[in-house]
């Protein structure tokens, strides 16, 4: 076992200190010297085994040299084709779609297109607590009989029955959840995780694939002669969902999310821009408002208000319409996060009670809404650090969602529960899944799952180390270094946003702010200094301890912002833990 950065071996939060090793740091010196970037950038790269023959390319990652050939995923030519044959022939296209961030997005992107190319399109997105996920056969066969093709985003790939009772209409589906052995009786089924793909393209939520299909349908457009709308223009919505679906920040997904957030910045789309104001972002989208501010609000509808909110929320082209529909999903989300809290403690109630130490933390109860039991899973995976489980039963039957930890394929192991007859339904990818289980199949299904995530060494992990990409004193922390270490972004899922350790420092200034945050300044003694903020600090230990440092010092970690205010700019520790210094 590596050594404890800067000797932290128990952290304030329970953590050990990881920092780089002794490859990466060479690594990192090497690269400063040949690209002469700073020591803190060249850091973050080496962390991410860039090279300096790479380093230009990964600073500006672009869609021309990162957008696959849409034809390398199976059935694409031949969904593309059938769409144009709907468009020029004008025949009766329904969009059925998934209720969360992704699926709303898919739909606009499709909707939005159909609408540049003078066709209007049926939306269709299931109720979440009377339809459930995904196509069902009641809703297949009343789409069926009044259009003439079904396309289905961001779900469908495990829908066999329900498409096979769409009988008299095509059926396309766009997706990006596993697949199983067989796929459905579809005409076209593109989807980076059937079975039979490479998985190269296994990172693209269900907008990345919806946006290969634009540009393969415009690419055959120009070969008939034709012209398709600019697609370059619809990569906020790309965005939105790559960055809400938590799908990995890696490949052409830098590309998509970073041009993405350019356009969004220029607010072209009335849906974002009514969202944005009722979030009261007063700067910039960054990968933080989409996944924080922004996704959260369009999910709300289709977790407890009308499914379809967010969807007609960023498609819409009417400014009125937009700020009616974000107002509302706006209300939605506030009483979202109410009931989450509720159903959170009880969870986190039962799942201490339970034990959180083996492989799996679960937790069911009666009348949890099924809208917010993913999230409340979110915070039981953070809490333990092992893959969580929570479902909400109404009568005999309850439906949950899961949310795993990086090296556990949770979608997978649901999946296979799923064929064995344990659940009811269930499926999803790597890091989440959603499942349906009856209530006297309860017991058996988790201890199963127990099993098969102990497999892949979930249950060994103790409290996650804090990873930390290299040292920095107060005084190198300025701006224009920030400005440099975004060029590596954008961060969030599979790369996260460089964490730094800042060493024996003094508390200058302590503020609590609220029942939980806590404000902060500290400096090295030689006169620089930096404010800080930490979310939440006084749920746990971290808050207490700052608060009454009696003058001692202290390592700190976390992460740098920049935090505008009246027009100026100043640096900001997001403060993650803290370790005294000896």
């Amino acid at each position: 076992m590596t050594r404890a950065y800067l000797g932290v071996e128990t952290s304030a939060t329970g953590r050990r200190w990881v920092g780089p090793s002794e490859e990466e740091m060479r690594q990192a010196e090497a690269l400063a010297q040949s690209t002469l970037l700073p020591a803190a950038v060249a850091a973050v790269l080496a962390r991410r085994e860039v090279t300096a023959e790479t380093a230009a390319g990964f600073l500006d990652p672009t869609l021309k040299d990162l957008l696959p050939d849409p034809r390398a995923l199976r059935d694409m030519g031949r969904a593309g084709e059938r769409i144009l044959k709907a468009l020029t022939g004008r025949q009766r296209i329904a969009v059925f779609a998934d209720y969360d961030v992704d699926g709303g997005a898919s739909a606009a992107l499709l909707l939005d297109w159909l609408r540049a190319m003078g066709h209007r399109a049926t939306l269709y997105i299931p109720d979440r607590i009377d339809e459930g996920y995904g196509p069902n056969i009641p809703a297949m066969q009343a789409l069926a009989r009044d259009h003439d093709l079904i396309v289905c985003v961001d779900c469908g790939t495990l829908s066999h029955d329900a498409i096979a009772a769409a009988t008299g209409a095509d059926v396309v589906v766009l997706d990006h959840h596993l697949g199983a052995e067989t796929l459905p009786p579809a005409l076209a089924v593109v989807n980076p995780n059937r079975q039979d793909e490479d998985g190269s393209l296994g990172h693209l939520c269900a907008a990345g694939v919806v946006f290969l299909l634009l540009v393969e349908i415009n690419r055959q457009m120009r070969d008939a002669g034709m012209r398709g709308p600019d697609l370059l223009q619809s990569l906020d919505l790309v965005a939105l969902a790559t960055v809400a679906d938590v799908a990995p920040l890696i490949g052409v997904n830098r590309a998509l999310v970073r041009q993405g957030l350019k356009i969004m910045a220029r607010r072209q789309r009335p849906g974002l821009v009514a969202l944005s104001d009722v979030a009261r972002m007063d700067s910039a989208p960054t990968p933080y408002h989409l996944g924080f501010l922004l996704g959260p609000r369009v999910n709300a509808g289709g977790r407890i208000g009308k499914a379809d909110l967010g969807a007609r929320l960023l498609s819409t082209a009417d400014p009125d319409e937009a700020a009616s529909l974000a107002e509302r999903l706006d209300q939605l989300n506030t009483e979202r996060r109410e009931i989450e809290a509720a159903v959170r403690a009880a969870a986190l109630a039962q799942a201490e009670e339970r034990g959180t130490d083996g492989p799996l933390v679960w937790a069911a109860g009666e009348g949890w809404h099924p809208g917010v039991v993913g999230i409340v899973a979110s915070r039981l995976k953070e809490a333990t650090n092992r893959p969580a489980v929570v479902i909400g039963f109404d009568g005999d039957e309850g439906k949950g969602s899961g949310r795993s930890v990086s090296g556990v394929d949770l979608g997978a192991a649901i999946q296979r529960l799923a064929s064995e007859g344990l659940l009811l339904k269930g499926g999803g990818h790597r890091m989440a899944a959603g499942l349906t289980v009856a209530r006297d199949r309860l017991e058996p299904a988790m201890a199963r799952l127990g099993e098969l995530l102990a497999r892949q060494g979930a249950g060994t992990m103790g409290p996650a180390d804090l990873r930390l990409d290299a040292l920095l004193m107060p005084g190198a922390a300025t701006v224009e270094l920030i400005d440099e270490i975004e060029r590596a972004g954008p961060f969030g899922a599979g790369a996260p946003a460089p964490r730094f350790a800042f060493p024996d420092c003094t508390i200058l200034h302590v503020r609590r702010v609220g029942d939980a945050h806590l404000k902060l300044s500290f400096g090295d003694g030689l006169g620089a200094r930096i404010d800080a903020i930490a979310f939440g600090a006084f749920d746990g230990p971290l808050g207490p301890l700052i608060e009454a440092h009696g003058g001692a010092r202290f390592h700190l970690a976390g992460r740098l912002e920049i935090n505008s205010w009246n027009g100026r700019q100043s640096v900001q520790l997001r403060l993650e833990d803290a370790a005294r210094a000896i």
